[in-house]
């Protein structure tokens, strides 16, 4: 196992456990101690994690795991997410594009879609995501815009008045969201405030609203809100989603796709 797999297997368990103990990473990661032990300074050293008397915990109360380390999980449920937020988009819209990593894949799933392979432009795609800009960029029949404004090294995305002010001047037909959390009462939300307010204006511009999201989001909160549940249009999800939860989402007036 090559030390990024390494570093995002760890990661991902902490978050998932909140504390890890060398010995139990060594056994379940399949490599010596010594090497957890290694691992996990050199993530203490980037503020990744808290080295404790014999393992690690959690960065700080709220964690949120940097983009880079998150695009293998759930990644088959996200896979299949994008591809039907993908077909709920026709050719010729104006499209917003949140950041992160459900988000990233509608926009590879776009990129392949035949249907999309010409046009002038087949999309106009609208995001705040570096990667997603970068990604799309090579696409010529794609018009893309950029919102401008301070990076976030976590999420790849532009945040603050420079993308205010852009978001500000158009109008989109469909905004595609990725949320931390979605729950019926307190709607969608995102761990950074300045980035929940850029997603919220991008939601506003458009007509109609997507959240995609993989049923762990689901009935979750988290530190910033993004929109209320009522201004959501669709939400794409996997089948693993509780049905009583499906269900208070129908009940509230949104659409809900299990795939």
């Amino acid at each position: 196992m090559s030390r990024d797999a390494r570093w995002k297997a760890l990661l991902e368990l902490l978050v998932e456990r909140g504390r890890l103990e060398v010995e139990q990473a060594a056994a379940e990661l399949e490599v010596s101690a010594a090497t957890i032990r290694r691992d996990f300074d050199q993530l203490a050293e980037q503020q990744m994690l808290v080295r404790t008397r014999g393992g690690a915990v959690v960065h700080g109360v709220s964690y949120e795991l940097p983009l880079r380390y998150k695009t293998a999980r759930r990644a088959s449920e996200k896979q299949r997410i994008a591809t039907a937020v993908a077909g709920l988009v026709a050719p010729g819209e104006a499209v917003g594009l949140t950041g992160g990593t459900t988000t990233t894949e509608v926009a590879r799933a776009l990129a392949v879609r035949p249907d999309l392979a010409a046009g002038s432009p087949a999309l106009t795609v609208v995001t705040n995501a570096l990667n997603i800009a970068t990604e799309l960029a090579v696409r010529p029949q794609f018009k893309i815009v950029t919102t401008g404004g301070v990076a976030r090294p976590q999420s790849y995305e532009l945040v603050g008045p420079l993308a205010n002010g852009v978001l500000g001047q158009i109008t989109m037909d469909v905004a595609v969201l990725g949320v931390v959390a979605f729950d019926v009462v307190h709607g969608t939300a995102a761990h950074d405030e300045a980035e929940a307010a850029v997603n919220r204006l991008l939601c506003e511009r458009a007509e109609r609203v997507i959240v995609a999201a993989d049923s762990s989001k689901l009935g979750q909160h988290a530190f910033a809100r993004i929109c209320p549940t009522d201004a959501v249009d669709t939400l794409v999800t996997d089948t693993s989603a509780d049905p009583e939860t499906v269900r208070r989402f129908e009940e509230a007036g949104v659409r809900v796709l299990a795939v």
